[in-house]
């Protein structure tokens, strides 16, 4: 059953009671359901709703019914619930771009929180209370009168109200976001060497918990660098394991080959491409190009990187590109701090993107994470140079880091994780987004060359 509040929710500290309030009060104890926007009156209600249907995360899920974005799709008959009987969870929203937050409000199901905070944040990692919330009773809240600041929005429930989790039907956010919203944006996940020889029946089993992640940030697709399935990248290997997490989502899936998947004891690249399809060939060859909105994504075999026609197709594929950001991946990356260190073999690639002025550059391989600041394919630092970063924490035995390249600004070895990459049409950010949902990272945000 869907509970309203007994008593008026609470306000924020600045509005005093009054005998106008308590009149208020009463109508809206009178009135099913949650109150309704445009019933609020004043400065509140000329501020648009800014948080319906952007990406969304969340400390944890109840199942698969309980997605964390069923709580900002404008459905009241969906809901987003985590696991039952622990404290704290979370769920949150990032609103797109820099964003000044004047109301929100909060329709709980029964599984309701008791104590909470809605916090603000510009990174996703340093959080600031809005408002707090002390003796919540269910219901319907609404919080007027603010003044948060930030670019992530997220509800933080510190004790709950039943013996069951969190629960809310509809989180709804409003103000403004930086003058207008950023111009074609959208939001990519990306993950290297994924599905160890394991399921979710093992508690040590990562993939799973990485893909759950991944589901859960519902990006517009998803980037794999490589080493997809351990050991041997067998057929039987991906039905068992890759197909059971990842697999999830593999019509939305961009993946590369990695090292892996050419020791399929029935050919290099069979059980890949056997699975995979011409989603991994949409271009009859295991590298590929295509854009979204204002980027141009090339994939490449850095398996093959010896291979001229693909360094052929590769000139000819950005010589015609005709959009203004571009980002490259592939499973080998030409730096690294970890145990398999820097890889020459990517090295021809980067002088060719560079002089293409490309942006951005993924890989595998060296199961951490590591970004590094803009450097010339030689590794010399320089503000016209190619960003790369090391995701190799999609489900594989993690490396230790061993030897600190230059230019590395932060590596994090263990946690197992995701990288949610944010793009606009002439800038992009990421954050390292561990399985529990913590936010390990964040990137300054570049713009394109």
């Amino acid at each position: 059953m869907r509970l309203t509040a007994s008593t008026p929710p609470r306000r924020t500290a600045v509005l005093a009671l009054s005998a106008v309030l308590l009149l208020i009060a009463a109508v809206l104890i009178a009135r099913p359901g949650r109150a309704d926007a445009a019933g609020t009156g004043g400065t509140a209600a000329a501020d648009p709703l800014i948080s319906r249907g952007r990406t969304v995360t969340a400390s944890s899920l109840e199942g698969s019914a309980f997605a964390a974005s069923n709580a900002f799709d404008g459905n009241t008959g969906t809901r987003w619930a985590s696991a039952e009987g622990r404290d704290p969870q979370w769920i949150s929203v990032d609103l797109g771009g820099a964003a000044t937050v004047s109301r929100v409000t909060l329709d709980w199901e029964v599984a309701h929180a008791r104590q909470y905070r809605i916090e603000m944040s510009a990174d996703g990692a340093a959080w600031t209370p809005i408002a707090t919330e002390t003796a919540g009773d269910g219901g319907t809240d609404e919080f007027t009168g603010l003044a948060g600041k930030g670019r992530y929005l997220r509800v933080h429930g510190t004790a709950r109200g039943t013996q069951y989790g969190y629960s809310l039907w509809e989180v709804d956010v409003y103000g403004t976001v930086g003058g207008e919203p950023p111009t074609g944006a959208f939001t990519v996940v990306a993950a290297g060497d994924i599905a160890a020889q394991c399921t979710a029946s093992s508690s040590s089993c990562a993939h799973p918990k990485t893909a759950a992640r991944a589901q859960q940030i519902n990006p517009r697709f998803y980037l794999t660098m490589g080493d997809n399935q351990y050991d041997d990248a067998r057929l039987s290997d991906f039905r068992n394991y890759y197909d059971k997490t990842w697999g999830a989502f593999k019509a939305k899936t961009r993946p590369v080959p990695g090292n892996h998947e050419s020791y399929d004891p029935a050919g290099e690249f069979v059980g890949y491409k056997q699975y995979f399809g011409a989603i991994a060939y949409p271009q009859g060859k295991p590298y590929y190009s295509y854009d979204e909105g204002n980027w141009h994504f090339v994939a490449l075999d850095s398996n093959t990187f010896d291979d001229p026609a693909q360094i052929s197709w590769l000139k000819d594929d950005l010589a015609r590109n005709s959009k203004k950001c571009v980002a490259a991946y592939w499973h080998h990356p030409l730096f690294s701090s970890g145990g398999h260190g820097n890889d020459p073999v990517g090295r021809p690639v980067w002088d060719i993107l560079y002089r293409a002025k490309a942006d951005l550059v993924l890989g595998g391989h060296d199961h951490h994470y590591e970004r590094f600041a803009p450097q010339d394919p030689a590794g010399r630092a320089t503000a016209d140079g190619i960003v790369q970063i090391v995701g190799g924490t999609g489900g594989a035995e993690p490396y230790a880091i061993e030897e600190v390249q230059p230019n590395s600004q932060r590596r994090i070895s263990g946690p197992y994780g995701v990288l949610k990459l944010d793009f606009t049409d002439t800038t992009y950010r990421w954050s390292y987004v561990a399985s529990d949902g913590s936010v390990k990272d964040t990137s300054p945000t570049y713009t394109c060359h």
